[in-house]
């Protein structure tokens, strides 16, 4: 089975300067990525790159997208979104920079950067919303549906020295 990643880069290493574009959708398992807790067996990778050739390489810019799902860290609800990360990567014969990728030949192998961009732009520990208030402690209530009625826990007395220096004597603040 051929690699939809592999592109043949012969024609653009010829001529510098010259531009190509890449959109592609391939599944995630074309990347061996394989993780039930975060994305659906049938989750694709969403590719859309220009590339530009260079005297020495090729630049690759453009955008990698992918669905993912999870559960919020502080609610526990399910969740899910797209992750969009930016690819902005250079490819070259004679490694001159060590971030740069190596070209194998005539083909320009996108697995490493994309693999790369799904597995660390995705959030492992996703929130349901930026502003989740999560489980009460005492009760389990999901706080984001309102208050859940339990008392304020008692203040630690350990923490008594920081309420004098912030002016605030009263012994009820936790």
């Amino acid at each position: 089975m051929a690699n939809p990643f592999t592109v043949f880069a012969a024609e653009l290493l010829r001529r510098p300067g010259t531009q190509k574009q890449i959109a592609l959708s391939a599944p995630l398992a074309d990347l061996d990525v394989h993780d039930p807790s975060r994305f659906a067996p049938d989750a694709e990778a969403d590719v859309q790159l220009l590339l530009e050739s260079l005297t020495d390489g090729i630049v690759v810019d453009g955008t990698v997208g992918v669905a993912w799902h999870g559960t919020c860290r502080r609610c526990l609800a399910d969740t899910g979104g797209v992750s969009v990360s930016e690819v902005h990567d250079l490819y070259q014969r004679v490694l001159t920079d060590p971030d740069a990728f190596e070209l194998d030949g005539d083909q320009l192998d996108l697995r490493p950067v994309v693999r790369e961009l799904v597995l660390l732009d995705t959030p492992s520990t996703p929130l349901c919303r930026p502003d989740c208030a999560g489980l009460c402690p005492t009760c389990g209530a999901n706080l984001n549906d309102g208050p859940c009625g339990c008392d304020a826990p008692p203040a630690d007395p350990r923490w008594s020295a920081l309420d004098v220096l912030r002016g605030d004597d009263s012994p009820e603040r936790g």
